[in-house]
């Protein structure tokens, strides 16, 4: 890695960035760029995945493609990303039975630019690890998860960290406590609540 690359963090505001896409739900080659998202005002989910042609990542972009319907309603722009061309994104979606189902766009990342941008690129296998990345309608990376190879993630967690972003976008002063689903009772931290968690949960 190159002393003068940038790497966001959760809290950054995140630098524009753009890349080619293969997008299934009308078979076009394309681009994307976070300026165009967030002109639209709408969330930004990234998820990074190893490679194309690969075990664990049909099994991960078929769990997404079920939540897509829901995480497109709280406003999300869905991405998924590997270091791949689009026209292998193409062939792969195509040929792979399990993602029949994915309707989000696929972009490529064969420089590994972008995914060197959020920290997840591998410099000896030149892929990615499977990253997932929330950036709010501000340019904000609020939620970062990172796993290794060979243990696939859950779209069900991404859905509710997405659930709660979007509440927190409109409830700034609240707080969501730990397994929190859309719809329970949130925090409102102030000096009162000190040492009385319990109490405001449970009240």
């Amino acid at each position: 890695m190159c002393c003068d690359e940038i790497i966001v963090s959760v809290g950054a505001t995140v630098p524009d960035f753009e890349m080619e896409t293969y997008d299934p739900a009308d078979a076009s080659f394309g681009k994307i760029s976070l300026a165009q998202i967030r002109k639209k005002g709408k969330w930004t989910v990234l998820v990074f995945y190893p490679a194309d042609f690969t075990f664990v990542c049909p099994t991960e972009l078929a769990d997404l493609a079920e939540k897509h319907a829901a995480l497109k309603k709280l406003g999300a722009e869905v991405i998924g990303v590997s270091t791949d061309t689009k026209f292998s994104h193409l062939a792969w979606r195509n040929s792979e039975r399990l993602l029949e189902g994915v309707k989000y766009l696929l972009a490529a990342d064969p420089t590994g630019k972008v995914s060197r941008l959020f920290g997840v690129y591998d410099e000896n296998s030149g892929l990615a690890l499977r990253g997932t990345f929330i950036i709010n309608p501000d340019g904000l990376l609020v939620s970062s998860e990172v796993n290794f190879y060979n243990v696939g993630r859950n779209a069900d967690e991404l859905l509710r960290k997405m659930e709660a972003n979007a509440y927190l976008g409109k409830h700034p002063d609240e707080a969501c406590p730990a397994k929190w689903q859309k719809g329970a009772k949130t925090l409102k931290p102030d000096e009162k609540m000190v040492g009385k968690v319990y109490e405001a949960l449970n009240g």
